[in-house]
């Protein structure tokens, strides 16, 4: 089996996760899988908020998580390191146990942030729907395990790309490859279905781009899952690279 490390890279929605999958994926010895259990989560979602090509995205994947996740840990990726990007909020009715058999990387971002981008494409967004509060939750039961699990920044990440990535690949056993810090513009082949919706930005890009500080104003109701969110993102930002 070519395959020897299997990682997963837990992220929130509207991060740069797309822009990192993309970074990963022209490390020479790295192969990257796209949201494997997001058709499982659309069975599953306990919440209200609409997704864009729901139904496009069951007929595009196994909707069965439990089958992912044996594929995940089984399949032969046919190269040495498979990451899978996968969103926290993802993590539903499935038996946790595989997280433990796996290298762990959390992508946060300021809770601000991701509600004022993520309010855009989906309505009547909770703070379950960004997956902060399941991050946080993932985040602490790692630490507790004595596994440990590298926490990434995207601030940090677009501020220092080649410094962030080191400390990265240095946490994981991996070679820093300089191939990670551009990419061709346009959509890769591991894309989701759901690329169209999500991902028109980073198909522009051809690389990390520079952070720019902004201000953000929210509604009433997402202010208040901001400001929810905000401790446990301060947290998990103290433990960043």
């Amino acid at each position: 089996m070519a395959t020897t490390q299997r990682i997963n890279l837990w992220s929130s929605p509207r991060n740069i996760s797309t822009a990192l999958m993309y970074s990963l994926a022209y490390h020479p010895d790295i192969r990257v899988v796209d949201e494997p259990l997001y058709a499982h989560y659309l069975i599953h979602q306990r919440t209200e908020a609409k997704h864009p090509g729901k139904e496009e995205i069951l007929a595009s994947q196994p909707n069965d998580g439990t089958e992912v996740v044996r594929s995940m840990l089984t399949a032969d990726f046919e190269k040495p390191i498979v990451i899978f990007k996968q969103m926290t909020h993802h993590l539903i009715e499935l038996d946790r146990a595989f997280i433990g058999e796996m290298h762990n990387v959390l992508l946060i971002r300021n809770p601000r942030a991701i509600l004022a981008s993520f309010s855009k494409v989906v309505d009547e967004v909770t703070a379950e729907d960004i997956g902060l509060p399941q991050q946080y939750e993932l985040f602490q039961s790692l630490r507790a395990s004595g596994r440990g699990v590298a926490v990434l920044d995207a601030r940090k990440l677009l501020e220092d790309p080649r410094g962030v990535l080191s400390r990265l690949c240095a946490n994981l056993g991996i070679q820093f490859n300089e191939s990670m810090l551009s990419w061709p513009a346009g959509a890769r082949v591991e894309d989701g279905v759901w690329a169209k919706y999500w991902y028109a930005n980073v198909h522009k890009s051809t690389g990390f781009q520079p952070f720019v500080p902004k201000e953000y104003s929210l509604t009433p109701a997402l202010e208040t899952i901001a400001r929810s969110c905000e401790p446990l993102y301060q947290e998990m930002l103290a433990q960043a690279f």
